[in-house]
């Protein structure tokens, strides 16, 4: 009797185990499953660059610079030559947290309506300054009011860089009206124009890069914007 009930208990055993590897091959080789693992590729977001003039300012920029380490985001910064003494902590952050900065001349000149030995220096002398902190020369020049003079050769070659859409933050201290103006006008690939020696302009700044993540945009520096 015993030896019955154990080849009864074997039979049941084999027979368990048999439709465990039948449900495990279905599982295999049903063609209802899908087979595809691969993973769908992202669809590359849109991307803009926030660019900052007229800086550094004591209390304004570092507020702006914890903002957007805040969010992860990356701007670029073009730099009067007259307002960096006093501030160099201010763009030895900068540069160590991954922004790009930039050249605005020593005293926001029009460099249009310099000789190219005057708008040479004033470049070179800000350049220098900035090299002093960094260790790097920059390679971008933001012109004032946006006129560049054609054939400008100085020591070390500057890329001007312009802007897109201009909120004219700089006159003005309704933060809405700058947040609007930017949100509502940018399209993929522009550079933004804002000023952050303005309390007003810092606070839209985090505003515009809150709404704009939102909608799907990545910041980039300017450098990366223009290289692509």
């Amino acid at each position: 009797m015993a030896k019955k009930l154990r080849y009864l208990l074997y039979a049941c055993t084999g027979i368990f185990l048999l439709l465990l590897s039948l449900s495990w091959s279905r599982k295999i080789i049903d063609p209802t499953a899908s087979t595809d693992t691969r993973s769908k590729k992202n669809k590359e977001h849109p991307v803009l660059a926030l660019t900052f003039d007229d800086g550094p300012h004591p209390i304004y920029t570092p507020q702006l610079l914890d903002g957007l380490k805040k969010r992860g985001i990356k701007a670029s910064f073009f730099l009067m030559g007259k307002n960096i003494p006093g501030n160099e902590s201010i763009v030895e952050r900068m540069y160590e947290d991954g922004h790009l900065i930039g050249n605005h001349t020593f005293d926001h000149v029009q460099l249009n309506k310099l000789s190219e030995s005057e708008a040479c220096n004033q470049i070179t002398k800000t350049s220098n300054i900035i090299y002093e902190i960094t260790g790097q020369y920059p390679t971008y020049v933001r012109p004032p009011f946006g006129e560049w003079r054609e054939g400008l050769d100085c020591t070390v070659t500057m890329l001007p860089v312009f802007w897109d859409v201009d909120p004219l933050d700089w006159n003005t201290d309704n933060t809405d009206k700058v947040v609007q103006k930017v949100v509502t006008s940018v399209t993929e690939g522009d550079i933004i124009l804002l000023h952050d020696p303005y309390a007003s302009s810092v606070k839209a700044a985090l505003q515009i890069v809150d709404i704009l993540d939102k909608k799907g945009y990545d910041f980039v520096t300017v450098d990366r914007l223009l290289l692509d």
